[in-house]
């Protein structure tokens, strides 16, 4: 709903202006606006990092994460040791016989 006095609807603040084109606008009040619109674009800039940022950090949690838990799964299958193991008690039961054979 239209304020009083406004045409088509469309409230004066809301219209965009051309600072480079306005007649009433003084240098001081160009520089002004010029910094506004900077800061905004970098606060949209910092915005945007942020969330890729934290997208990123994500990942590589996530990838560390998954080779941690890998590395866990992997060493919890390996069965190479105990066999080696048993190879080697093997090897000490035939070592001790033999010592056994040969004193008597």
């Amino acid at each position: 709903m239209a304020a009083p006095g406004e045409a088509g609807g469309e409230a004066a603040v809301a219209q965009r202006i051309d600072p480079a084109r306005e007649p009433g606008l003084s240098p001081e009040q160009r520089r002004f606006m010029a910094q506004v619109e900077l800061a905004q674009r970098q606060r949209a800039l910092q915005r945007r990092l942020r969330g890729r940022n934290v997208l990123l950090a994500l990942g590589i949690g996530a990838v560390t994460a998954g080779i941690y838990g890998y590395t866990f799964y992997s060493v919890s299958q390996e069965r190479f040791l105990d066999e080696l193991e048993l190879e080697a008690e093997a090897a000490r039961a035939r070592a001790a016989e033999r010592e056994r054979s040969a004193a008597t």
